[in-house]
C-alpha cells in the first residue's frame, strides 16, 4: 500500500470531461492498493494521515 499527499488550495477529479468531485483548501489523497493489503495496512495509514500536522493555525505555525 502506497500513499502520496499533497496540500492544495483546490482540487478536482474528472472523469472524461465531468467533474465528479472538488474541494477547496484541503489535501489529495493518491492511495494504491495491492492484493496483498489487508486492513491492519489501512488502519495504519488512516491513522497517521488523521494525524497530520500540516496546517498553519492562526499564529502561523503549522500546526493543525
Amino acid at each position: 500500500m502506497r500513499v502520496v499527499l499533497q496540500r492544495v488550495s483546490q482540487g478536482r477529479v474528472f472523469v472524461g470531461n465531468q467533474t465528479v468531485a472538488e474541494i477547496g483548501s484541503g489535501i489529495v489523497i493518491l492511495l494504491g492498493i495491492g492484493p496483498q493489503d489487508g486492513e491492519e495496512q489501512l488502519t495504519y495509514l488512516v491513522d497517521k494521515i488523521v494525524n497530520l500536522r500540516i496546517f498553519e493555525d492562526d499564529q502561523g505555525k503549522i500546526n493543525r
